[in-house]
């Protein structure tokens, strides 16, 4: 789990929260907000968490949002363990850095959002193509979303790997 900064074309900045799961390579969500904060997370980590299940375990940075009581609290009563990356240490968290990449190239710099609707719309049709459409190389060219549901569904059902798995 990580954030990526960017802007709408007036130049308002966005924060945008991405999260994705290293074994099948789903993302539940990519989330943009003028502002996040540590209550911001929590909220959408249940949200996705309550449709897919929660992980065992969350590899996050040193961010103000992840270093929060908010977010201890919300793990521990979970039974999910906060993963931490030392400080100014990103290849800790090498995989949401290149999936981060490919975010900016493919969808943030290739649109110009002219509301934060807009960008909430433009992300989540790039991270449904991430998902259902594109295949992945590290799991045998199969598109994330097979991992899930082998019937092709488009959502995981709850109870799936994404429970045993780790998310960045």
């Amino acid at each position: 789990m990580d954030f990526v900064h960017d802007q709408l074309a007036l130049g308002n900045k966005i924060r945008v929260l991405t999260v994705v799961d290293i074994f099948s390579k789903f993302s539940p969500v990519i989330d943009p907000k003028f502002s996040y904060r540590a209550e911001d997370v929590v909220r959408t980590l249940e949200r996705i968490c309550g449709e897919i299940g929660y992980p065992r375990t969350i590899r996050v940075d040193q961010g103000s949002e992840f270093v929060s009581r908010d977010l201890d609290l919300w793990a521990y009563t979970h039974n999910v363990t906060l993963d931490f990356s030392r400080p100014g240490k990103p290849t800790d968290n090498a995989f949401i850095e290149a999936f981060n990449s490919k975010v900016r190239s493919e969808c943030l710099n290739a649109h110009w959002f002219m509301s934060l609707d807009d960008a909430r719309s433009k992300l989540e049709d790039w991270r449904r193509y991430y998902n259902e459409e594109r295949p992945h190389s590290g799991i045998g060219q199969m598109t994330p979303i097979l991992l899930h549901n082998p019937d092709g569904a488009s959502s995981p059902p709850k109870g799936t790997e994404a429970e045993n798995s780790g998310l960045r």
